[in-house]
């Protein structure tokens, strides 16, 4: 592995429970992420992309294959202060206050003192997070949580950010802010892994892209690759999910036809024509 490859996946396998109940999530994955690009996994619902991130961050064992975060197991304590993570659905202590979730996150990596009440309070503006101070975690939009669980990933200034659909439950401005935020950390030399369903981000923020269905990588490459052309992202990923066997939609499964409206004459009286 060279010293600008940030995470290395080779041959990841991850099943989950036994014998004839036994579930395939990751059939094989492998993945690189260099530092300084951002890498977005795309991917339908149950793809195994969440898994794929919960093994980058050592909350799970890969069944087979090797994982590597900065040279080092994923959960080696080195790699982890040099990571921030944003999960999809983020949980906080429900009776603490903004403040204090940051201030709990930045103690747990390493923040005292000075360096952490400064980065609590910068993150508190950045994210724009004054207005809700004085409510606590349960008390929160979903959309100010995800301020919240942002914020906790840039507190400390990791290296790496892992990021699992970060603009959910954001309005326009959340998302174009939270965009500007990730293409600066690029700029500053950070790497970003970017879970999404949202293609129109992925295409703006992305170096790269892979794709993953079934539990592997159907297709990586970078952007301009990818969208040769004047092609849009969608249509790749359709026509990958296609050759893979995934269908487009409800049309795709076997047998299954639109139901048809009956005839205006054969419609109840109550029912508009």
């Amino acid at each position: 592995m060279s010293n600008d490859t940030v995470i290395q996946v080779t041959g990841l396998h991850k099943r989950f429970g036994r014998r004839s109940r036994r579930v395939t999530a990751l059939a094989g994955v492998d993945l690189s992420v260099r530092r300084g690009e951002v890498v977005g996994l795309l991917g339908r619902n149950g793809a195994g992309k969440t898994t794929l991130v919960k093994a980058l961050l050592g909350l799970i064992r890969p069944t087979d294959g090797t994982v590597t975060v900065f040279g080092r197991a994923p959960g080696d304590a080195g790699a982890r202060a040099r990571t921030g993570y944003s999960p999809e659905e983020p949980a906080f202590p429900r009776y603490l206050y903004p403040r204090q979730v940051l201030e709990l996150c930045g103690a747990l990596n390493g923040l005292r003192g000075g360096a952490l009440r400064e980065a609590v309070e910068r993150q508190l503006a950045a994210a724009e997070l004054q207005p809700v101070a004085g409510r606590q975690a349960r008390q929160l939009s979903k959309g100010m949580a995800q301020r919240l669980s942002l914020a906790q990933a840039f507190l400390h200034e990791p290296e790496l950010l892992v990021l699992d659909e970060p603009t959910a439950d954001l309005d326009p401005i959340g998302r174009r802010q939270v965009r500007d935020l990730i293409a600066a950390f690029r700029d500053r030399g950070g790497t970003v892994l970017l879970n999404s369903h949202l293609l129109s981000e992925v295409e703006r923020l992305c170096d790269r892209v892979a794709i993953i269905h079934g539990g592997r990588v159907m297709r990586e490459g970078g952007m301009d690759e990818l969208l040769a052309g004047d092609r849009e992202l969608e249509d790749v990923f359709v026509e990958v999910i296609e050759a893979a066997g995934g269908g487009t939609g409800y049309g795709a499964a076997s047998g299954w036809t639109a139901p048809v409206p009956p005839p205006a004459a054969a419609r109840p009286p109550w029912v508009s024509q």
